[in-house]
């Protein structure tokens, strides 16, 4: 019987409730010149120039912003490498030799509570600019960005829900930060003038509400509040987690400022609180390393910049060493695949996994409907994929691929192992066109 899927089969057992190894210190530390929402950049400095931690070293370029670069440890730069980038592609990467003095860069400052209370909005979004502060749940989308809009909100949603396989980063942060998480959500609702926010997580992390319903008690009377959510996939997509938590129904596409509601990762949140109270950038994160092709899967605390090549051993290395591997960064469902370690943590890598390679043999499609009956947007996946392989661009604009979230769950239900997702992601290229 087809039906639709919306459990996807999950390992977060695996690392979830193992605290974070610290790795905060690598020989080397390398940062992208660009990505995928800033295709250029200028460089403000030459190899052989020392840098400190939290300096400012450089300004990548996108059509509508810019955002600074900042270096993650203090050191030496010494040129540029290629490496792998979070987005699939081989990028220019500022290679750093860590001092290990960690000296910080001088524009950094505690601010005082008072200081803080007394930060407008506006004063609050030019700070988070300056420390190129972006949706660390793998968005990337400027935070500020999000700041300047002039509607008003009525509710603040914090997504913990970290909805993929595998992926436990956002899990052990909530675990092992929540004071630092709830500072950033009251330094929110204070710029926004919001009286009410949600912590929405999924209703079976037990360990994280026993966390938060203690932690709560001491925010009484601030309008903060533990929302716990479904079980399924993707209960983490924005339109999903807004009806879940407000009963709200989101059009495709619309913002949902426009119905009072704005949204941030848990993360991201954690980014603001050290960014209003710090003035420092995003320097360090939790990761996540698992999959069944390396020995032990883990969460790490580590410095952004950092190889997950050195990563590696510290999971006891990889299992099966003569089976050729699959790497994902980020989540399996939505993830980018790269094809091999040689990758970087970027501020927006919540995980790598690694798996050991299988062959699937594709099928021909037998029409059994389980790619439309999971479709979250109620898409036609199979008459898109038809549309694709026949080149009528027509029939494919008809179809509408653009609405497409790109959750992967076309290809993971599809009974005839066929990648489905990737036709999609084609049609989507070819109506552009």
């Amino acid at each position: 019987m087809i039906t639709k899927n919306t459990k996807i089969h999950d390992t977060k057992n695996l690392v979830g409730s193992l605290p974070a190894v610290r790795y905060v210190n690598p020989k080397y530390l390398y940062i992208a010149t660009a990505n995928a929402r800033c295709p250029k950049a200028d460089i403000y400095i030459q190899p052989g120039d020392h840098v400190d931690s939290c300096q400012v070293i450089g300004m990548r370029h996108a059509a509508f912003f810019d955002q600074p670069i900042h270096a993650t440890c203090s050191g030496t730069f010494v040129g540029y490498e290629k490496h792998y980038h979070r987005n699939g592609k081989l990028t220019d990467f500022i290679k750093i030799e860590n001092d290990f003095k960690d000296t910080l860069d001088k524009n950094l400052h505690i601010r005082s509570d008072e200081e803080i209370a007394a930060l407008s909005k506006e004063e609050m979004t030019q700070i988070i600019k300056d420390c190129a502060n972006v949706g660390l749940g793998g968005s990337s989308f400027p935070t500020y960005i999000k700041f300047q809009t002039d509607k008003p909100i009525n509710v603040i949603l914090v997504n913990g829900i970290e909805c993929e396989p595998y992926i436990t980063a956002d899990h052990r942060l909530m675990l092992e930060y929540p004071y630092r998480v709830m500072e950033g959500i009251k330094y929110t609702m204070q710029a926004f003038n919001c009286k009410k926010a949600l912590i929405c997580i999924k209703s079976k992390y037990k360990d994280i509400k026993a966390v938060y319903d203690q932690v709560l008690k001491e925010y009484a009377g601030q309008g903060i509040e533990l929302c716990c959510v479904g079980n399924y996939y993707p209960q983490g997509r924005e339109v999903e987690m807004i009806k879940s938590a407000t009963g709200i129904q989101l059009k495709q596409g619309e913002l949902p400022s426009n119905k009072g509601i704005i949204n941030f990762n848990v993360s991201t949140m954690v980014g603001i609180y050290k960014a209003i109270k710090f003035n420092m950038p995003v320097i360090k994160r939790f990761i996540t390393v698992t999959g069944d092709g390396i020995m032990f899967p883990k969460n790490f605390r580590v410095r952004v910049g950092t190889s997950i090549k050195e990563l590696i051993p510290l999971c006891g290395g990889y299992k099966d060493p003569d089976v050729d591997k699959v790497f994902i960064l980020g989540g399996p469902m939505m993830g980018a695949s790269v094809p091999s370690d040689d990758c970087i943590i970027t501020k927006t890598v919540t995980s790598i996994i690694i798996l050991n390679k299988t062959n699937y043999k594709e099928e021909p499609c037998v029409r059994c409907g389980s790619c439309v009956l999971s479709c979250p947007v109620k898409l036609e996946p199979v008459q898109i994929m038809n549309a694709v392989k026949a080149m009528d661009k027509e029939r494919m604009k008809k179809l509408n691929p653009s609405r497409c979230i790109e959750c992967g769950l076309c290809t993971y239900s599809c009974t005839s192992k066929i990648q489905v997702t990737d036709y999609i992601r084609r049609a989507k290229l070819l109506t552009k066109l």
